[in-house]
């Protein structure tokens, strides 16, 4: 497995055919080091080899259509839904799961352990005008704020609202400095965000706060059977044993689904 940064996109991928599968994933699959446990067992067992480019979803489903990569391991149902609807990506595999939350300083300015509900957690923060750092990056992880705000009835705005522009566990790191609030799905949490002293102060059961990851075929890819043999090895019980066995201090970082969808594309359950 080899990680190209974005930077380097046109030169290494489009233009050096010789390169080996192609995956475009988020920033917060790279950062959990899932891929670490996943892809040396598939390289091993196929000889194929992986070239992986972590980027936010909106950024890795342009690369889809542009024929740049032949996989895609996304999440954000509703671009996802799109993107399936104009032939960009295929046939669908759901990886895994596990939830987003609200990070922020220990001294909870806001004071959004109390609250209700996660668009109440919001509506604390906005009225507090506390620091929140937005991806701002059209990431899974942004789009999934962008709804949650929206569905509080606000618009973030002013000096208290800041845009990272970067991937998730950069957000968490400038989080942590300005000792701001931000929303971070569980997995860079742990393994970046709490090691930087942000608390995981709201983190429940919702249905809004569900997190699920898939992984699609870009068709007439210039390695179509690579990305079929890397969907077929998603599916067996030993990546899902690898899917469950990624733990930080004993928590599990995401839950295997083994194909069973539990979000539609679309956004709906």
């Amino acid at each position: 497995m080899r990680f190209i940064q974005a930077v380097w996109l046109l030169v290494a991928l489009a233009s050096s055919p010789g390169l080996g599968l192609r995956l475009a994933t988020t920033t917060s699959v790279y950062d959990s080091g899932l891929l670490d446990r996943l892809l040396p067992v598939f390289e091993r067992a196929t000889g194929v080899r992986v070239e992986v480019l972590a980027v936010g979803t909106g950024q890795a489903l342009r690369l889809a259509e542009r024929k740049d990569v032949d996989a895609v391991l996304v999440h954000a149902p509703d671009l996802e839904g799109e993107a399936l609807e104009r032939g960009i990506i295929a046939q669908p595999f759901c990886l895994a799961q596990n939830s987003f939350l609200l990070v922020g300083p220990k001294g909870d300015p806001a004071r959004i352990r109390e609250a209700g509900d996660v668009l109440e957690a919001l509506r604390r923060i906005a009225r507090a005008q506390a620091p929140f750092v937005s991806r701002g990056d059209r990431s899974g992880t942004h789009l999934k704020e962008l709804e949650l705000w929206r569905k509080a009835g606000l618009t973030p705005e002013g000096g208290w609202y800041l845009e990272s522009g970067a991937g998730m566990g950069q957000t968490l790191v400038l989080a942590a400095e300005k000792g701001a609030y931000t929303l971070s799905d569980l997995a860079t949490y742990l393994t970046v965000g709490r090691k930087r002293g942000l608390e995981a102060l709201y983190r429940r059961e919702d249905p809004l706060l569900l997190n699920q990851y898939t992984y699609y075929l870009v068709p007439q890819g210039a390695k179509a059977e690579e990305a079929e043999a890397l969907r077929r090895f998603l599916a067996t019980e030993e990546a899902a044993r690898l899917v469950e066995g990624l733990q930080v201090e004993g928590t599990p970082l995401f839950k295997p689904l083994r194909g069973r969808c539990i979000i539609s594309r679309g956004g709906g359950r």
